[in-house]
């Protein structure tokens, strides 16, 4: 069988799902050639080709994969097949809008030792679209590292008579996301010290993107979904398929077709197409919500006043008497309250509508870390209280 990095023997009808534009280039060429950052949006291209001159020295994510490539495993589609038993319904460990995913066995790399379990992503055949996003996870993937995002193992590539097969290979999470533990009552509640501990690590993975590479990366699609869950409950984002580079030296956005999740989106993005790392802010501002009430930014299935997780909460100032009503009845009243103030207060500073006045993710992983710290002060001196309580014996009143 022919190497998995195929290529398109024919052009393929470009018919967005997700509302991206063309792109700007031929999918003809292999990854380190295709650019699947600001050029992406045909919009954006207009908006960046301005500064082209200012940015020469500010690499871009495909010329950073180029040095990088190297270590990226490429798969072949038999290999993957074997992994996943011919993709078994048995293994199947989740699906959305981009395909399959399964539970699968590779062996190491060297041949020796025991197989390694990985997650493998099959994309729908959806020609040149699918392949853009699944080329955005390679590139991006195969650039970023860092703790708190996913590790991409290898990809596979194939084109045949009976159309095209791309798919991803990751690191194993086996404790699926962080949704599943939020809303689906078949698993255990998470603590609320834990849901801090995620909160923080999210955020951490966001600043990395957003500040700690030469190039800032918008990943447009965080929502609970894509925070997965490692063994010791460590979160990893995950599908970068929508992300995109920021936008160039002197300019403030990059402009491009609006995509993403219904609930997750910021409002500034969604009515101009202007997309900023302040639109991932809001996202995150979304989603401390959900941590804080167990609650999915919509649900359908509420009253009508308690569909809409934002309005909701509205209700319950976090100042007043009445904001630990809607405090997950999960948790059982085990959480600091001084802790979980902070937490709301700092949700309200991303959802502002002013995407300028919203914080940087640096300043909101600091402001998690103190929530933390209260929450362990608090934990300190009520089993500091109690021990002194045994000690000295019930009190007379």
């Amino acid at each position: 069988m022919a190497a998995c990095f195929g290529l398109f023997k024919k052009k393929t009808e470009n018919r967005p799902e997700r509302s991206l534009a063309t792109a700007s280039t031929s999918v003809s060429a292999p990854p380190s050639n295709v650019s699947t950052s600001r050029s992406d949006d045909s919009s954006a291209r207009k908006h960046t080709s301005k500064s082209s001159a200012s940015t020469s020295s500010q690499r871009s994510i495909p010329a950073m994969y180029e040095e990088r490539a190297h270590n990226m495993r490429v798969f072949e589609l038999d290999e993957l097949r074997n992994a996943t038993n011919d993709f078994s319904r048995m293994l199947k460990i989740g699906e959305g809008g981009f395909g399959k995913v399964y539970k699968g066995f590779i062996k190491p790399l060297d041949g020796k030792g025991d197989r390694i379990t990985v997650a493998v992503k099959k994309l729908n055949q959806r020609g040149l679209q699918g392949h853009k996003e699944w080329l955005a996870e390679v590139q991006f993937l195969g650039v970023l590292e860092h703790p708190n995002l996913v590790k991409l193992i290898g990809y596979c590539a194939v084109d045949s008579e009976r159309g095209i097969q791309r798919l991803l290979v990751y690191e194993f999470m086996p404790n699926k996301s962080l949704e599943d533990h939020l809303f689906n009552r078949n698993y255990p509640a998470l603590s609320w010290n834990l849901r801090l501990q995620i909160a923080l690590g999210a955020a951490e993975g966001l600043a990395y993107l957003h500040e700690g590479l030469e190039v800032q990366v918008i990943y447009r699609d965080f929502k609970a979904s894509n925070v997965l869950l490692d063994k010791e409950f460590r979160p990893k984002l995950s599908d970068f398929g929508l992300a995109r580079e920021g936008p160039t030296e002197g300019l403030t956005h990059v402009s491009t077709g609006v995509v993403g999740t219904q609930g997750y989106a910021a409002p500034d993005y969604i009515e101009t197409g202007h997309l900023t790392i302040e639109s991932d802010v809001w996202s995150f501002g979304v989603v401390l919500y959900e941590i804080l009430t167990g609650r999915r930014t919509l649900d359908r299935n509420r009253p009508p006043n308690e569909q809409k997780l934002l309005d909701w909460v509205r209700q319950f100032p976090r100042d007043s008497w009445k904001f630990s009503v809607i405090m997950d009845p999960r948790l059982r009243n085990q959480y600091s309250l001084r802790a979980a103030r902070e937490v709301a207060k700092l949700a309200d500073s991303c959802l502002v509508k002013n995407r300028k006045d919203r914080p940087k993710m640096h300043e909101i992983v600091e402001s998690l870390k103190q929530a933390l710290q209260m929450d362990s002060t608090e934990v300190h001196s009520s089993t500091t209280n109690l021990d002194k309580q045994k000690r000295t014996g019930p009190s007379r009143r």
